[in-house]
């Protein structure tokens, strides 16, 4: 059997999906653009359960599926989806003193996002979670 094709075209996709997500946020350099994605995936992990965690992570390309799970502790506590204001602010809490991600960092990585998937199985799975879900990749 081949590499599956989005294997092997994962470190390019990735820096595709950089570049958007760094032109959607005005930011300067690939480190402060990976630092505002994690936080992002981090942020909106924490409000999933394991099981819907997981769903979401399939539809992501292989990079992003790997920063998504990374460090999982799935026994943190499932937490709720705040306001955006909050989330942002939590997003901008990993690696504080080397965090550029900006008031619009949720929505400049869906933008991002949305840009490098497959949009109809996104949709698909997004659909399938908590309503707060689809508001929080709202572009």
């Amino acid at each position: 059997m081949t590499i599956p094709m989005d294997l092997q075209c994962a470190s390019k996709d990735f820096e595709k999906f950089l570049a958007d997500a760094r032109d959607a946020s005005g930011l300067t350099t690939r480190n402060q653009t990976y630092t505002m994605v994690q936080g992002v995936m981090l942020v909106f992990r924490r409000r999933l359960s394991l099981k819907d965690g997981i769903r979401f992570a399939s539809v992501l390309p292989p990079l992003l599926r790997a920063i998504f799970v990374s460090d999982w502790d799935t026994d943190e506590p499932q937490r709720p989806f705040d306001g955006r204001s909050e989330m942002t602010r939590e997003v901008q809490a990993l690696r504080k003193d080397h965090n550029f991600s900006p008031e619009t960092s949720i929505r400049d990585v869906a933008i991002a996002l949305r840009k490098n998937i497959d949009e109809e199985a996104f949709e698909q799975v997004i659909a399938s979670l908590p309503q707060e879900a689809s508001e929080f990749w709202r572009r």
